[in-house]
């Protein structure tokens, strides 16, 4: 089932049913408010129309230490005013207490994949009205998320995306089996390839999260070809001193010519000659 987002520029997005590929974009975490405008500006130069992706909270860091963001109140007022700007927002929830106040500011609400199957959390994320983009955890078979797509619609909402971001392999690696973005397809949702959280190394660098960013394209054109609705990509000027996931993130630089080609294959994909022979 198609879902279709309308930004405040006026722009139309579109997830599945046959849409150009859409892109969901920015850092893992925001930083400050001059960051956060500086990347969306940048992303939307270079890749047009586009959701912007931040988290106001990371409350899954591996550390006690490592930096969460500026919490609820200060980085929903923050998207918000991203939002004025004329940008789609998506941000995660943690808390069904934070469902109500994020829909205010973001307009697709995420579930973190740790968290996919949290009923509460995610039915009061439905609740709202929101898109809401639930990813799959990395312990979770894809044919499982049909659960957590039932809780979601269980409250009259369908305007939901799922998400893949990799399953666990031994300890601190993560594989993509690119036939679970097809059993995704089959629960009706769209389906949404997380290219840069797919090369993390979880847990492998101590007190962080490793990554292996040089495969994020490989993955990103291995999903384009297989059939996906939404590319996700975290971003950051530079990686080396992102305050979160910077290890696995794609560098702001090479998102034009990444974009580029993913759309080329996406295009190719949902051709007729293609699809049609």
């Amino acid at each position: 089932m198609p879902v279709e987002l309308i930004t405040p520029r006026g722009e139309r997005i579109q997830f599945g049913g046959g849409a150009p590929l859409a892109l969901i974009a920015g850092p893992c975490v925001i930083e400050s408010e001059e960051h956060l405008h500086f990347l969306a500006a940048e992303i939307q130069r270079r890749a047009g129309p586009f959701v912007f992706k931040a988290s106001f909270d990371k409350a899954n860091r591996s550390s006690v230490k490592s930096y969460r963001g500026p919490g609820l109140k200060e980085g929903l007022r923050m998207l918000a005013g991203l939002r004025r700007e004329g940008y789609a927002v998506l941000t995660d929830i943690h808390e069904p207490s934070q469902a109500g106040p994020a829909a205010e500011a973001a307009d697709i609400l995420q579930i973190p994949a740790f968290l996919c199957r949290q009923t509460d959390l995610i039915v009061e994320a439905a609740r709202t009205g929101r898109i809401v983009n639930i990813k799959k955890g990395q312990f979770v078979a894809p044919h499982d998320m049909r659960l957590a797509v039932e809780k979601a619609a269980s409250v009259g909402n369908h305007r939901i995306l799922l998400t893949e971001r990799g399953t666990s392999f031994g300890y601190n690696n993560l594989v993509v089996d690119m036939r679970g973005l097809a059993i995704l397809r089959e629960t009706g949702c769209p389906v949404v390839f997380d290219a840069t959280h797919s090369v993390q190394l979880p847990g492998a660098a101590g007190q962080a999260s490793g990554g292996q960013p040089q495969f994020i394209e490989v993955l990103a054109r291995a999903a384009a070809a297989v059939g996906i609705d939404a590319l996700f990509v975290e971003v950051h000027e530079a990686p080396e001193r992102a305050l979160s996931d910077g290890a696995n993130a794609l560098r702001l630089e090479g998102l034009e010519s990444l974009w580029r080609r993913v759309r080329s294959i996406d295009r190719l994909v949902k051709s007729e000659e293609f699809l049609h022979g």
